[in-house]
């Protein structure tokens, strides 16, 4: 390393080591900028957006929380939200449960295993919108499964799930599973192999059986694994939106609307920002439960295991 003298005799960096010490941070700070305004500064301006009297144009005239108390008089806004926690609760538990049952099932080191994995990752590569597109012709009762399994002579058959109102919501989650159960089958698989040998082979010699070694041995192990997989779900159902509005586009009628389909609605339809900023600050602190909690176990789990090591 060079170095160059000062008075006294003493020697210190060069430009280019200080530069070359620096470029880390460097390279670090405009994004960390960028994340800063994007993340901080709009949401602020969206909280105050939110309680002013914004219509088709933001204005800074404040009017308290009138937004939010004529966002949760709205009848549509009520069945949005509710929509979101059924859609929540179905999608994370059957995503999670399908993705462990394929998790478990490739962990038997089956033939073919590249070849699986390839195929039940596939839908994670697809787009929501995409997703969305496709299993809306397969729920159309003219030339979907319906009249694919009418033709076959099955004429009293019925499959029109995305057109009935009271089923719709299901269709939903039907395709939001299938999406995401891939992407939980990849973690769990990855928990599954990084189980030490040692307890699993303890527990045979033991006289477990198979369904009883995972149940008290594995599967308490990657515990966390299920953690971080519910809480990347739910992020996932908190932000649908593409799905939504390529299967159902929140009908029939209201029946699927979902929160960012309102939002959407609200700002770029309607040219309502005051109560759409609102409805996007619910969205926020909705996912807000989730995360926070979240990193706070986080941190307290690092420290523990910090002060066991």
């Amino acid at each position: 390393m060079s170095t160059a003298e000062v008075d006294g005799g003493q020697v210190g960096p060069t430009w280019r080591e200080r530069l070359t010490k620096a470029s880390p941070v460097l390279v670090l700070v405009p994004s960390l900028a960028a994340s800063f305004v994007y993340i901080f500064v709009f949401t602020l301006w969206t909280l105050y957006i939110s309680l002013s009297n914004s219509s088709l144009l933001p204005s800074y005239d404040f009017v308290g929380l009138n937004n939010y108390a004529a966002l949760w008089s709205n009848r549509r806004w009520n069945i949005a939200y509710s929509n979101l926690f059924l859609f929540s609760a179905f999608y994370i538990v059957g995503a999670m449960a399908i993705g462990l049952l394929l998790a478990i099932l490739i962990d038997q080191r089956v033939r073919g295993e590249a070849m699986w994995r390839t195929i039940f990752l596939y839908p994670l590569a697809v787009s929501f919108i995409v997703t969305g597109t496709v299993w809306s012709w397969l729920y159309n009762p003219v030339d979907g499964i319906q009249m694919l399994v009418r033709s076959l002579g099955w004429t009293d058959f019925n499959f029109a799930l995305a057109s009935d109102r009271n089923t719709a919501i299901y269709a939903i989650i039907i395709t939001g599973i299938w999406q995401s159960s891939g992407f939980a089958m990849a973690l769990f698989l990855a928990g599954l192999r990084s189980v030490d040998p040692d307890l699993v082979k303890a527990a045979q010699i033991d006289g477990a059986s198979t369904f009883r070694t995972y149940r008290k041995v594995i599967l308490p192990v990657i515990a966390p694994i299920f953690l971080a997989v519910a809480v990347i779900q739910i992020q996932f159902a908190i932000k649908t939106f593409d799905l939504v509005a390529a299967l159902t586009r929140g009908g029939p009628g209201i029946s699927t609307t979902f929160p960012a389909i309102y939002v959407y609605d609200l700002m770029f339809q309607r040219g309502q920002i005051g109560e759409g900023a609102a409805a996007a600050m619910m969205m926020l602190a909705a996912l807000a439960v989730v995360l926070v909690p979240y990193s706070l176990y986080v941190v307290w789990h690092r420290r523990k295991e910090s002060r066991h090591d």
